[in-house]
């Protein structure tokens, strides 16, 4: 049983997801305004959030990119009717687990439900967060592999910060950019990628952890149990 906040204005569409997940024994709330919205998940800890792109007062977008921003590490599903490939990449680069376009058959919810709740968690304990054998403390800036102490660069420590904080979240070399160099004069495609290949060499030389997926952008798979 998982803690879900469903976030949608179309009053039938919430009451069926809701129905549905009812019967699946999860514990469901429903907010359909999205600045409500944003004050719940900043203030409630919930295990998957269902969140609406089109939504009054603040966009789903809007709602995942600010709480990505403060280190929200919630799952999230986006459901919108936009379905072309640039929305896709647009709602996973903003911090989105999965995608969903409606209309959407209520298996394929419960199926997807079910994959991002079986994720394993991001392990945290106060400002130390971890990713199989990283550790990163993010109040005193120090990393750590398999408890060994690792020196990283600026640039690489904000790198690995960001990736930790939104685990097995897909994200492109142009949202890593805007991410860790929002108004960097030096920001550019070679400058990431120089730093992402410095940051991995020091705490991933295996890739076991940070995978480059061709074409799309960069992921940490943050699986405890491999």
């Amino acid at each position: 049983m998982a803690k879900i906040l469903v976030v949608e204005d179309d009053i039938g569409l919430a009451d069926s997801v809701r129905d549905r997940l009812l019967l699946e024994n999860h514990t469901v709330e429903h907010i359909a305004d999205g600045e409500a919205a944003f004050a719940r998940v900043r203030s409630a800890p919930y295990d998957l959030i269902i969140l609406d792109w089109g939504l009054p007062h603040m966009s789903g977008i809007e709602i995942l990119r600010r709480f990505r921003s403060l280190g929200g590490t919630t799952p999230v599903l986006l459901l919108t009717g936009l379905d072309t490939v640039d929305d896709k990449a647009q709602g996973l680069d903003s911090g989105a687990d999965d995608y969903l376009a409606k209309p959407f058959h209520m298996r394929e919810l419960s199926a997807r439900v079910r994959a991002l709740l079986r994720r394993p968690p991001l392990a945290s304990q106060g400002n130390v967060f971890t990713a199989g054998a990283i550790a990163v403390d993010s109040v005193r800036h120090t990393v750590s592999v398999g408890g060994e102490a690792v020196s990283l660069l600026p640039k690489e420590f904000q790198l690995l910060e960001f990736f930790i904080r939104h685990p097995n979240q897909l994200f492109s070399a142009e949202a890593l950019l805007k991410a860790v160099w929002p108004t960097d004069t030096d920001a550019t495609l070679e400058a990431l990628r120089t730093a992402l290949k410095r940051m991995r060499k020091k705490v991933d030389p295996n890739g076991e952890l940070l995978r480059t997926i061709h074409g799309v952008g960069y992921i940490l798979e943050a699986d405890t149990e491999r």
